[in-house]
């Protein structure tokens, strides 16, 4: 008879493979050392009173930005990731941060794993091929707000009514919600309309987009603006 512990011991095994291949130092609580690498993945984390313990913390540039719940292979991850969002809000004092909520969740079996980023407007998971490198985290946590992105087009008061938050880090899809107005000049009428239905699509955050016009109704030129 397995062991119950025993699948999501494997499960770990296959995670701690996964991000060591992705340049990702992964280490014991006894044994932090932050600067053992630019990312590091510390196991079995107890977060603040009332959010558990966080199987694996992230932590980039000596500061905490994601976490990881490990779970056995076989193991449904769609309801994982509010388990996960607990453990993301419980961040110990003492700690930095540069973003609060901790905004990177993964949720992994070792040969799944499901990614949310917090940053986006609607935050929405999807399957990875694997865990992404510290410096694709670093890179996304340091890009410039929205109120830097879209100030000449679009104030702080409009951002908001959109759901956006001007201060935090953008990301495309919150980026997507903050185009400028279109500029019909040269466009027909059919073109027009096509760019608004995509940006309207865009804004929505679908997983895909779907564009379709007859021959002759100016593709080309549609996809160049």
């Amino acid at each position: 008879m397995v062991p119950p512990e025993e699948p999501e011991r494997r499960a770990r095994v296959l995670i701690d493979r996964l991000l060591s291949e992705t340049g990702w130092a992964v280490q014991d609580r006894t044994e932090l050392n932050l600067a053992a690498s630019r990312g590091v993945a510390v196991r079995e984390f107890p977060m603040a009173a009332g959010h558990g313990e966080a199987d694996y913390l992230l932590f980039v540039d000596h500061k905490a930005v994601g976490v990881i719940e490990a779970k056995p292979a076989g193991h449904t991850l769609s309801g994982v990731q509010v388990q996960v969002r607990t453990y993301s809000e419980g961040l110990p004092e003492g700690l930095r941060a540069p973003v609060r909520p901790l905004p990177f969740i993964y949720a992994s079996t070792g040969s799944e794993t499901l990614f949310l980023n917090g940053l986006d407007p609607v935050p929405r998971s999807r399957r990875v091929y694997s865990f992404h490198r510290p410096e694709t985290l670093a890179d996304w946590i340091t890009q410039p707000p929205l109120s830097k992105w879209a100030t000449e087009w679009m104030d702080e008061d409009t951002l908001r009514e959109r759901g956006l938050q001007p201060d935090r880090p953008s990301t495309l899809r919150s980026r997507l919600r903050t185009l400028p107005a279109l500029d019909t000049r040269g466009l027909r009428p059919n073109q027009i309309e096509g760019i608004h239905r995509l940006e309207q699509s865009l804004y929505a955050a679908p997983p895909r987009a779907l564009v379709e016009m007859a021959t002759g109704s100016g593709k080309t030129y549609f996809a160049r603006v």
